[in-house]
């Protein structure tokens, strides 16, 4: 399955900047080893159900340290036995583009 979430803390002071929070959750996705591909709005992660879900909840605990509330918006590509779809969805559409 992929997964493309975004975790933010929310109720903190007006001028703190979220990109210490931010950093704290995506350093959890990247020790948790998954295929993963960070943007500037979400990050999205590659692996079965319950590991990828284990790592959104460790990411949302981090983000939770710099704040009294968590925001996660996430959004689920679930497709029981395919991987390397975290590439292989943009190589095909990538392609498609060549063609034309």
């Amino acid at each position: 399955m992929l997964i493309a979430f975004s975790v933010a803390p929310s109720g903190g002071a007006p001028d703190d900047s979220m990109s210490d929070a931010v950093a704290a959750a995506v350093k959890v996705v990247r020790e948790s080893g998954l295929p993963s591909r960070t943007d500037a709005m979400f990050t999205t992660i590659e692996g079965e159900w319950d590991e990828c879900m284990a790592v959104v909840k460790q990411a949302c605990d981090a983000v939770g340290e710099f704040g009294p509330r968590v925001s996660l918006v996430l959004k689920a590509d679930i497709r029981p036995g395919h991987h390397g779809e975290i590439e292989g969805k943009v190589a095909r559409v990538e392609a498609r583009l060549e063609q034309r």
